[in-house]
């Protein structure tokens, strides 16, 4: 019996770990047959940008993994919208065209819906 599980990534693409830590969570987790979601807020939601130029920083680009999320059966993938317009990121720059943009109350729904919260 499969799980709900959402990992709720909320920090920016570099700096920490931890952004690149909830990716290869979901996709750990994505082996065992559970239900992944993930939801970017926040600063999380700099994660989708496309033309990271993250070579300067001497780190592996985070987009550009994103898009294989759907070979790991991994297709519910959201973005928070308030926090896209918070930091005036617009749709079109995003990496990702399958996102379903979520607002507050999408978000609490969705929470609602989960077995398990995993937040990054």
């Amino acid at each position: 019996m499969s799980k709900k599980i959402l990992l709720i990534s909320r920090q920016a693409p570099y700096g920490k770990s931890t952004a690149r830590e909830a990716i290869d969570i979901a996709l750990a987790a994505s082996v065992y047959d559970q239900d992944i979601g993930i939801l970017f807020m926040d600063d999380g939601v700099f994660q989708l940008l496309k033309n990271q130029q993250s070579n300067q920083i001497d780190q592996k680009n985070i987009a550009s993994i994103l898009p294989a999320l759907a070979l790991y059966g991994i297709e519910n993938i959201y973005a928070h919208q308030e926090s896209l317009n918070a930091r005036a990121i617009r749709a079109d720059e995003l990496i990702l065209d399958n996102l379903q943009l979520l607002n507050n109350k999408d978000v609490g729904s969705l929470l609602n819906q989960q077995d398990h919260l995993l937040s990054f």
